[in-house]
């Protein structure tokens, strides 16, 4: 049996499991507030759920630490997007202990994330962040529980696309370290993470060839890449560049120390801005890439293999239509039937009045 005594003004609580003591403060001036304590732990006790007293003293900021130490552990790529879903974590829970970060806090910032702006596509990634520094956090010992975390319908699929026109007029824009990642992006549809860890010993300037290894790619699976036109003479620019300024450098697209690039959204929302083409994304370029390969009469499979999609259904989905592609059709048709013998005059002869009107 536990027993309640009391510290100054504080109650406090003492408990027994398997043969050990717990002595616990209430944080309360109120004798019922530690009744309830110690009705909550014996409870926790006899039902096998007591967690000890570790996890009421860890800090968010800990959780956040392990989930990070994890992430370079397994070499996951998407790390940068992780310390991005991190930062307004952060900025929200910092301070806090991890009991304290409950279903209604978690409500709360996903409704001050919203007043910010933020999609709720922006806002899923944040709490798929935050489910997993829980996940880790349980296996370790560091939480007794996971609170309920929601995952907010997405209804804002992206349809967004490069003309070349756009193309052009983005590259002008950008930094000169960053814009041989966007005509990469343009003729390729590699992903973001793709380019960026590009290195030189994935590159076969003999063979004009790129071999992306499965470790850099998303679906594990390598993919070769052939170069030809201005995307060979980028890659001969950028092996020229390197070894003229950083020889040692391993990546093909380096920052202006010679470092990999990791988050560039200032110089890409400021180079949008310049070029009137807000709310564009980088991997706008991939469906892009898809577009135009779909559109040159390249064998689908042939494009879904260098742009390394595997299934049918997001191929399709980045396959964008526009009404150009939907006018080009309806001239197409009218083409073929005039071509074929159709007759195109379907307004009888005797219809002066509809005829006027029509031609009018």
């Amino acid at each position: 049996m536990g027993s309640i005594y009391r510290r100054g003004n504080v109650f406090w609580v003492k408990y027994y499991r398997a043969g050990k003591c717990y002595r616990e403060s209430s944080h309360s001036s109120k004798e019922s507030d530690a009744k309830r304590l110690l009705r909550l732990r014996e409870g926790q006790i006899v039902e096998n759920r007591f967690p000890g007293l570790r996890p009421e003293k860890v800090r968010f900021e800990e959780i956040v630490s392990d989930i990070i130490t994890d992430y370079k552990v397994n070499n996951r790529r998407s790390l940068w997007r992780l310390e991005i879903s991190l930062k307004h974590l952060l900025n929200y829970f910092s301070g806090m202990r991890v009991i304290d970060v409950s279903a209604d806090k978690i409500q709360s910032y996903i409704l001050s994330r919203k007043e910010q702006g933020a999609s709720n596509g922006t806002i899923n990634r944040e709490l798929s962040a935050l489910k997993r520094a829980f996940t880790l956090a349980l296996r370790a010992g560091k939480a007794s529980s996971i609170p309920y975390i929601p995952e907010l319908l997405e209804e804002n699929v992206r349809k967004g696309f490069f003309e070349y026109d756009e193309f052009i007029a983005l590259r002008k824009a950008l930094p000169s370290y960053l814009k041989g990642i966007v005509t990469m992006a343009y003729f390729t549809g590699m992903r973001r993470s793709e380019i960026l860890s590009l290195e030189w010993d994935s590159v076969d300037l003999l063979e004009n060839k790129i071999t992306l290894k499965p470790e850099n790619t998303k679906n594990k699976e390598p993919r070769i890449i052939y170069l030809q036109g201005e995307l060979l003479q980028l890659i001969h620019y950028q092996y020229a560049l390197r070894n003229q300024k950083f020889p040692n450098c391993k990546w093909v697209f380096f920052g202006k120390n010679g470092d990999k690039i990791k988050d560039f959204r200032t110089a890409w929302k400021k180079a949008c801005r310049e070029a009137g083409l807000e709310g564009k994304l980088l991997h706008d370029f991939r469906r892009s890439f898809i577009r135009n390969g779909v559109r040159a009469n390249i064998p689908e499979a042939v494009v879904m293999s260098i742009s390394g999609h595997r299934t049918r259904s997001v191929f399709n989905r980045y396959n964008i239509i526009n009404e150009t592609d939907l006018k080009r059709a309806a001239n197409r048709i009218e083409e073929y039937l005039k071509e074929n013998g159709h007759k195109m005059g379907t307004i009888p002869e005797n219809d002066t009045v509809l005829s006027l009107q029509i031609n009018n």
